[in-house]
């Protein structure tokens, strides 16, 4: 079972490894523009697999935005 994850902990944890105001960070926008690396989401994913989430580099990867991270977190963190 995995602990409670919410869009909003991602959005503070992707803004904490690019040192940006999570405020700043839409749901839609490519995260890669904003400077965020394959360490950064490999750093993301081991995170989250701490907390239970079944998540790999690749779901992440393929789809660099919060709302499409979210689309494929939230079913697992239920």
């Amino acid at each position: 079972m995995s602990q409670k994850l919410t869009l909003e902990d991602v959005r503070e944890q992707v803004a904490e490894l690019l040192y940006e105001d999570p405020a700043e960070l839409t749901d839609d926008e490519n995260l890669m523009d904003w400077g965020l690396d394959s360490v950064r989401i490999m750093t993301l994913v081991e995170k989250w697999r701490r907390l239970g989430v079944q998540i790999t580099f690749a779901d992440l990867a393929e789809r660099p935005t919060l709302e499409d991270w979210w689309t494929v977190l939230e079913p697992k963190v239920r």
